[in-house]
C-alpha cells in the first residue's frame, strides 16, 4: 500500500492528575526524522515517545508536540532541599556567632528562603505517566497513519493514470520511426536527383542510397529505449502494489524514465515522436512531484 508522508494525528487523555495531549504532524523528507517537543521537566520520556513513533514511520519528517499539564485540583508534589536547608542553618549559626546575635530562625522564615521548598510537576509521577503517555502517542500515530494511507491511495490512483497515459503515448512510436526512415529515403533520393539532374539516375535500391538510409535508421533507432521505458512503467506498477515504503525506488525509476525519454527525443527525426516526447516529459514531471511525497 502506498502511503503519503503528509499526515496529522492527535490524542488526549487524563492520567494520574495530569492532562496529556499529543499532536503529530508529518511532511515529506528524504529520510526519517522525528522531532519531539516536550516540557523540560518530562524530558526523560522523550526517547520513548520518539521510539514509539519510529515503529510506524519509516520515511518523512514528524514533529511531535507533547503537552503535560496538572489538572485543576490535583495535589502538587512538594520537595524540600535538605542540603540547602542545612547550609542555611549553618550560615545562620555563623552569622549569629560572628555578630553576637540572639535571634533564632523560625519555621516561617525558613519556608520563605528561596529554592528551599520546590513544587515538582514531574517527580514520582514520571514512571506512572509513561504508559498512559505512550498509549496517547500510539493513538495519535494511528490517526496520522490513517491519513497518510488515505493520501497514499490518492497518489496511487494518480500515478496509475499517468502510467496509463505514458503507455498510450508509447504505442505506435516504433511505426513512426520506420515511417521517418522511409520519408528520409524518399527525400534523399529526390534531393540527389535534383542536384545531379538526369545525368545520374539513382534507383531505390542503389547501394550508396541504401547505405545512407541504413546509417540514418541506426542513428534514429529507439527500440532499446522503448523497451526500457516499457519495463520501467511495469516496475512502477509493481511498486504501487507493494506493501512497503517504495518512495525512493519510485523516484529512481522516474529519473530513469526521464533519461530514456530524453534519449528518444535526441534520436528522433519524426515530428510525431517529438510531440509525444514533449507530452511524456510533462507527465513524468507530474509524477516526480507526486513521488516526492511517497513514503
Amino acid at each position: 500500500m502506498i502511503r503519503s508522508m503528509t499526515g496529522f494525528g492527535q490524542s488526549g487523555r487524563s492520567a494520574c492528575g495530569y492532562r496529556l495531549q499529543v499532536e503529530l504532524k508529518s511532511v515529506n523528507h528524504r529520510y526519517s526524522e522525528i522531532a519531539v517537543r516536550i516540557p523540560r521537566e518530562w524530558l526523560s520520556l522523550e526517547d520513548e515517545v520518539k521510539r514509539e513513533i519510529g515503529h510506524a514511520v519509516k520515511r518523512g519528517k514528524v514533529d511531535a508536540f507533547v503537552a503535560i499539564e496538572k489538572e485543576a485540583g490535583a495535589p502538587a508534589s512538594i520537595e524540600i532541599d535538605w542540603a540547602k536547608a542545612e547550609s542555611y542553618r549553618q550560615a545562620a549559626g555563623q552569622l549569629k556567632e560572628r555578630f553576637g546575635l540572639s535571634d533564632e530562625l523560625t519555621l516561617k522564615e525558613l519556608m520563605a528562603l528561596p529554592e528551599l521548598i520546590v513544587f515538582r510537576e514531574a517527580g514520582r509521577e514520571t514512571a506512572q505517566l509513561a504508559e498512559p503517555l505512550l498509549e496517547c502517542v500510539r493513538e495519535a500515530v494511528s490517526a496520522m497513519m490513517r491519513m497518510r494511507e488515505t493520501e497514499g491511495r490518492h497518489i496511487s490512483r494518480y500515478m496509475t493514470e499517468r502510467l496509463d497515459e505514458l503507455e498510450d503515448l508509447l504505442q505506435g512510436m516504433g511505426a513512426f520511426v520506420r515511417r521517418a526512415v522511409e520519408d528520409y529515403r524518399v527525400k534523399l533520393q529526390e534531393r540527389l536527383a535534383e542536384l545531379l539532374g538526369s545525368a545520374v539516375v539513382l534507383k531505390p535500391d542503389d547501394p550508396r542510397l541504401m547505405t545512407e538510409v541504413a546509417l540514418m535508421a541506426d542513428r534514429s533507432d529507439i527500440g532499446e529505449e522503448l523497451n526500457r521505458l516499457s519495463s520501467h512503467i511495469g516496475q512502477c506498477r509493481h511498486l504501487l502494489a507493494a506493501d512497503e515504503p517504495v518512495g525512493r525506488r519510485f523516484d529512481f525509476l522516474i529519473q530513469e524514465m526521464n533519461r530514456e525519454i530524453n534519449t528518444i527525443g535526441s534520436k528522433s527525426n519524426s515530428i510525431d515522436i517529438t510531440v509525444r516526447v514533449v507530452e511524456m516529459k510533462a507527465i513524468v514531471e507530474k509524477m516526480r512531484e507526486q513521488a516526492q511525497n511517497m513514503e
